[in-house]
């Protein structure tokens, strides 16, 4: 079977530094872009991520300082990423939570525009838990009856993603086989405004933080209760894109406070 598409989804992977979205770099990217008419393309760059990359993450996945020391930066190589990218769904396994918002970190550092608002992300490991609660070499096992080699290494990873995917479309009749739908089965509880989800929607649509003394409460009733809350943010150890989420919510407020007073 063939995904049913309407644009191109890249299905892509990260190696990085750790797993800290705000503070780690990719080591590793591959992207496995599939197109409406069933081609396919594939590109992997490895990165030199600008950090010493530590021992336990090299014993994970295989890069360490020594392999990347020549490859170029993530800012030398984020123009071909993006283009890569552009007008593109994404996908990938645990990609909502961790390759997305690391990812758009990266961009953001190299100053390149990375807008989410017109994309779709299919998760998909987030489909797997809610079916099967396993791994991606288990998933693999499991939808495709075949041992994931190599696992870690991103270029393994994505097309073994992209197989999980159509068996899992094949398995489930309440699956549909379109990305829109996809996406929506695949997010968590409401989905996530700043990729990270340390803010996400309630079932209003609501603006909500997620974490917290805050957790579950609206950005305009903290804005009314404690605005001081929004600098905390913005100075602690946050992603730069939610940090710029709730800058752009705290100017949003004051504008409108500004024309209400």
């Amino acid at each position: 079977m063939e995904l049913s598409l309407k644009k191109p989804i890249v299905f892509f992977d990260l190696e990085t530094t750790g797993v800290a979205v705000a503070k780690d770099r990719i080591v590793e990217i591959s992207v496995f872009k599939v197109y409406p008419n069933g081609k396919k393309e594939s590109k992997t760059w490895l990165v030199n991520p600008t950090i010493p990359i530590p021992a336990e993450t090299t014993a994970v996945h295989g890069i360490d300082d020594a392999k990347v020391a020549n490859e170029p930066t993530f800012k030398e190589l984020a123009h071909d990423i993006k283009n890569m990218m552009e007008g593109c769904d994404l996908a990938g396994y645990n990609s909502n939570r961790f390759d997305i918002p690391l990812l758009a970190e990266e961009f953001l550092r190299a100053d390149v525009d990375f807008d989410m608002k017109k994309r779709k992300a299919v998760d998909v490991q987030n489909i797997f838990h809610k079916m099967e609660q396993r791994t991606l070499s288990a998933a693999y096992k499991f939808y495709c009856n075949k041992d994931l080699t190599n696992a870690h290494s991103a270029s393994a990873d994505t097309s073994a993603t992209y197989e999980v995917l159509l068996a899992q479309i094949d398995k489930y009749e309440e699956l549909e086989n379109n990305v829109t739908f996809l996406s929506e089965f695949s997010e968590i509880g409401g989905g996530f405004v700043d990729m990270a989800g340390f803010i996400r929607y309630n079932e209003k649509k609501q603006e909500v933080l997620s974490f917290g003394k805050y957790k579950n409460v609206t950005l305009s009733q903290i804005w009314k209760d404690n605005p001081g809350y929004f600098t905390w943010i913005s100075k602690a150890e946050f992603p730069q894109y939610t940090k710029n989420i709730m800058k752009a919510f705290a100017n949003k407020m004051k504008l409108e406070n500004k024309f209400n007073s």
